[in-house]
């Protein structure tokens, strides 16, 4: 009786490991996930500092031109910007202004075809 007891207990713990190696296997696909978009994000998050940098570069340069000139800013260079930015892949309405879109917009596209 003793022997069947213990074959039971081993068993038992056999069918635990089988569940906690199961969990552990979940949990590293899920780590896994994680680092991927965090990758991702942190690549993205690079491109949008450069991109910045170069638009505060090219703003700053064309500021000081046109106040050395004595000209105000051009009608229509935000919404050229805007246009920019959706054809760059984000989102330029309200509701998720910045976000990346995957697909076109409607309330974008009504924004944009507002300002024509």
């Amino acid at each position: 009786m003793k022997k069947k007891a213990i074959f039971e207990q081993v068993s038992h713990l056999e069918s635990q490991i089988g569940e906690l190696y199961e969990q552990l296997g979940d949990l590293k696909k899920q780590l896994a996930y994680l680092l991927e978009e965090n990758q991702h994000l942190s690549l993205e998050n690079h491109h949008l500092r450069q991109r910045l940098d170069h638009e505060n570069e090219k703003e700053q340069t064309a500021s000081s031109r046109d106040s050395k000139q004595g000209r105000g800013a051009v009608v229509g260079e935000g919404y050229d910007n805007l246009a920019r930015l959706y054809e760059e892949g984000f989102h330029i309405c309200n509701l998720h202004f910045g976000s990346p879109r995957d697909e076109d917009c409607l309330f974008c596209l009504s924004f944009l075809n507002k300002q024509k």
